[in-house]
């Protein structure tokens, strides 16, 4: 038999935007309620995977615009060492 869980694609592979709406939609599922204590806890477990992977993806981009900013100090920096 498989469970709703089985169908959900791995957190690792999900991009921003993914883990963003699957988490707002895991969290409005708690609190409505209503839920077992195993579904629960499956879904607290999903979304605190979720809220990982969207960290990650944040890093990821402010990583990616302070190497750009660097390299664009860099390149001022040649720019006025050649006037």
């Amino acid at each position: 038999m498989t469970s709703p869980a089985d169908d959900l694609i791995p957190v690792a592979e999900l991009d921003y935007e993914q883990a963003r709406d699957e988490l707002a939609d895991v969290v409005a599922q708690l609190e409505r309620g209503g839920l077992g204590l195993d579904e629960s806890l499956a879904l607290w477990e999903r979304g605190e995977l979720l809220a990982k992977r969207c960290t990650e993806h944040l890093e990821g981009a402010r990583g990616r615009i302070e190497a750009a900013l660097n390299a664009e100090d860099a390149e001022d920096a040649e720019d006025a060492e050649d006037e």
